[in-house]
């Protein structure tokens, strides 16, 4: 007990860490921006698969959101990372990391993207169509681009989560602040300082990037 009230703050290593856990912020960053960007893919397809008319895609599609939104995220990336190589296929930390991330991310994204392709009026559809459109053409520019613009502040959202669950790839050794931030704590057993810097750090991360995307829905997205 005295020894922990003795404790003295010392942000020295921090500092001197500083640098890296910089560089250590622009890989979270790298991790989330390549990993939402596959999830947006996947959320994409999921929802033209998920409306097909083949029974098959359509119970695919249900059983992958099923299993990733009821599974942790640290044993998805476990899986890819570890499971994987047993049947050959092997992937750098990195790789996995955005790979686990956009699959997690694309589960969620294919449940926002269907609900703002539902919201689309099925008259403007029929009219498109009408109007001798290919329904590739009515899928891209009447029901797409719309129901983007109208689920945007949920597709933010999950971007913000993505960017904080970027922590769990430490597991896996990728190169994000957690990583880093673990090597400067077992370098320099300061704890309490170094998880305090990059909680601020996160803190900071989540605030710019929901900041930018703000700007981009009032500037952009809601003009559109």
């Amino acid at each position: 007990m005295g020894a922990t009230l003795n404790y003295k703050l010392d942000f020295a290593p921090v500092i001197d860490a500083l640098p890296a856990l910089l560089l250590g912020c622009l890989g979270t960053l790298w991790l989330a921006l390549a990993g939402m960007a596959l999830a947006i893919v996947i959320g994409i397809g999921g929802v033209v698969l998920r409306d097909s008319r083949i029974k098959l895609f359509r119970w695919l599609v249900i059983g992958f959101v099923e299993l990733i939104r009821n599974t942790p995220f640290l044993v998805q990336i476990y899986f890819i990372f570890f499971a994987l190589p047993l049947a050959g296929v092997r992937l750098d930390p990195t790789p996995t990391a955005i790979i686990a991330l956009g699959v997690n991310g694309g589960a969620y994204a294919i449940e926002i993207i269907r609900g703002g392709v539902q919201s689309i009026n099925k008259g403007q559809v029929e009219a498109g169509l009408a109007l001798g459109l290919h329904k590739l053409s009515v899928f891209r520019f009447i029901v797409l681009k719309p129901a983007l613009r109208a689920v945007f502040p949920s597709l933010a959202s999950q971007f913000v989560l993505l960017t904080l669950t970027t922590s769990i790839a430490s597991a896996v050794s990728a190169y994000e602040l957690t990583s880093v931030a673990k090597r400067v704590e077992s370098d320099s057993f300061r704890s309490f300082e170094v998880y305090g810097v990059v909680t601020l750090m996160y803190l900071v991360m989540s605030w710019i990037v929901m900041n930018i995307l703000n700007f981009i829905s009032s500037r952009y997205i809601s003009t559109y």
